[in-house]
């Protein structure tokens, strides 16, 4: 079976189970696990903040970051397919009490204009516009990269407009290998920032908040009351450290591969693609409008591939460090002969 539906679906190597089973470990509750607090610190290095906070999922670290940077009835502008928005069921109005302003965009890139419409006057009756938050790389735009120059035309904007800037950097690893901007470059620009281990870098599990002491020593308070706190966390933590050391250059493979992909199901009839839009590990395709997506989604399950349909008949495939050229290969076979069976 071919799995493209994600980056979060590879499995432990052999090499980083070892590392795993051999990490030295404490409780961390009480901040005692070794290998946590080395992976803390070399990824607060890394993006040039005074300190991060590991915690069990993407979604945690980004609603921790929205529980610092926000307080109850404020207003945070972010793209309108972001994942914190899409993807993390309603957490910002149940843990933070807070809405967001939705604003759309081709790339991931909101419009200046847009945002600087969007920001409330600040009336009583309006909410406090707080906080922006944007997402490199983009999930639901194919992951597409946010550009390192509009990056530094949002920090001024939100400097001069007294806004805070999150970053969902999921995939920011991913966009770090595609352009060859260092991380402390990104880090930079924000005044909290999300990681993600269990996608490119393929660790099993595990996120990390960065940003400044306060700030994560506030979100320490709350990783605990959010059910966070991992006591001996160790070992999954040295999974983290094993992919930075080992799979964090692999990420340019995937990159290859996607576009490699792309390049060959854009030749294929009744699928509409465009290869130059990949610019990292993910590939989104359009059906043609007589094959329906979950349809075509299912016979691609029976022939062996498995892919995520994201709505409006376009299919998300995902490469990622578990996916050679044979595989590859293979999909796009799977992908010829179902669309052919359906148009035929």
């Amino acid at each position: 079976m071919v799995d493209l539906r994600s980056d979060t679906v590879t499995i432990p190597s052999e090499e980083m189970r070892r590392y795993m089973m051999y990490a030295q470990v404490g409780d961390d509750v009480y901040g005692e696990d070794p290998t946590v607090n080395i992976l803390q610190e070399r990824v607060a290095e890394l993006f040039g903040k005074e300190d991060a906070l590991f915690v069990p999922s993407g979604t945690m670290s980004n609603q921790l970051s929205l529980k610092v940077l926000t307080e109850a009835a404020d207003e945070v502008i972010i793209e309108a397919d972001a994942h914190v928005f899409y993807y993390e069921t309603a957490a910002p109005s149940v843990i933070s009490n807070v809405q967001f302003f939705t604003i759309p965009s081709e790339n991931g890139e909101m419009p200046l204009e847009k945002i600087k419409r969007a920001i409330r006057p600040d009336i009583y009756y309006f909410p406090k516009t707080k906080a922006v938050f944007i997402e490199n790389t983009h999930n639901r735009h194919g992951g597409t990269v946010i550009s390192i120059e509009y990056i530094k035309e949002l920090r001024k904007f939100c400097d001069d407009n007294g806004l805070l800037m999150h970053l969902d950097g999921a995939r920011i690893w991913n966009a770090h290998i595609a352009t060859g901007i260092p991380l402390n470059e990104y880090g930079i620009y924000f005044d909290t920032i999300s990681v993600c281990l269990s996608k490119g870098l393929g660790a099993p599990v595990g996120s990390l908040m960065v940003s400044d002491k306060q700030k994560i020593s506030k979100a320490l308070k709350w990783r605990k009351i959010l059910g966070g706190g991992m006591r001996q966390a160790g070992i999954l933590a040295a999974a983290g450290i094993y992919a930075l050391d080992n799979n964090l250059r692999l990420i340019e493979s995937d990159h290859k591969l996607a576009k490699y992909f792309a390049k060959a199901i854009a030749e294929i009839e009744g699928i509409t693609c465009s290869p130059d839009s990949v610019q990292t590990n993910m590939v989104v395709f359009k059906l043609d409008d007589k094959v329906e997506d979950f349809k075509f989604v299912n016979e691609c399950r029976k022939r062996g591939l498995l892919l995520s349909s994201i709505g409006d008949n376009k299919i998300r495939t995902v490469f990622h460090i578990q996916i050679n050229q044979l595989m590859a290969d293979n999909a796009i076979d799977i992908i010829y002969e179902t669309i052919n069976s359906f148009l035929d």
